[in-house]
């Protein structure tokens, strides 16, 4: 055996096998939901550029990439039957951070956005329940019952926390300047709470409202993460 190798057990070689094929799930949804988008903004002569801009600035679509990373990383590492160092601390928080991700967006989709009708003909059932209901809720399982799993110390939080703060930044910032393929409205928003003109928000203390209760869950999805972790690697 190589210096720095360990011998993988079985289960946890299957479990990798598992997450690829849920990794490769996900991938699938990502891109048949994009091509029926961005086919659908062809078709319809609506401004391309901008339709495949805001696909990726869906925090869904964001979350479910780095999903995808996550458990391929993670598969590949674990899959092997004598890797170097598989429980290396940047794969771990890695998986921490897509975890939290995923499973905060399975929750806020299935609370808040459950209900509001999507556009017919340009959204794909299939790919909406994997992105949103089968991803995050392997993710969860993957949390609390995935082998072989590596503890986290608690600042492992605010790296967590570090793409979300980014990513509504960069959404406020950019809503007010893009003009909205479908409707002609000076600005677009991915959801409605983040959407200074929506009734859901009443405006930007309506948005910041949103902000600061979906800050608090992330905090409290990614305490609960590193907690599991360092409980269970106990």
């Amino acid at each position: 055996m190589a210096s720095g190798a360990v011998l993988v057990p079985s289960r946890v070689r299957v479990w990798a096998g598992v997450r690829a094929v849920v990794a490769l799930l996900i991938v699938a949804a990502i891109v048949t939901q994009a091509v029926v988008t961005i086919g659908g903004a062809v078709s319809d002569g609506r401004d391309v550029s901008t339709t495949i801009a805001n696909f990726f600035s869906f925090f869904t679509i964001l979350s479910n990439i780095a999903a995808v990373i996550a458990l391929l990383w993670a598969a590949a590492r674990f899959g092997l039957r004598r890797p170097r160092n598989p429980t290396s601390q940047a794969l771990a928080l890695t998986l921490a951070s897509a975890s939290t991700y995923m499973i905060l967006t399975g929750i806020v989709y299935n609370a808040l956005l459950r209900n509001i009708p999507l556009p017919q003909g340009t959204t794909v059932w299939w790919s909406n329940e994997v992105l949103h209901v089968i991803g995050p809720l392997f993710l969860l399982v993957d949390v609390l019952f995935a082998p072989w799993n590596r503890g986290l110390g608690w600042r492992a939080v605010l790296a967590v926390l570090g793409f979300p703060v980014l990513w509504v930044v960069y959404t406020l910032i950019r809503g007010p300047l893009v003009t909205n393929p479908l409707n002609g409205d000076p600005w677009w928003y991915p959801y409605p709470f983040l959407d200074p003109h929506s009734s859901t928000t009443g405006g930007y203390a309506g948005v910041a409202g949103y902000v600061v209760g979906i800050a608090v869950a992330i905090s409290l999805t990614a305490l609960g993460i590193v907690w599991t972790s360092r409980r269970r690697a106990r």
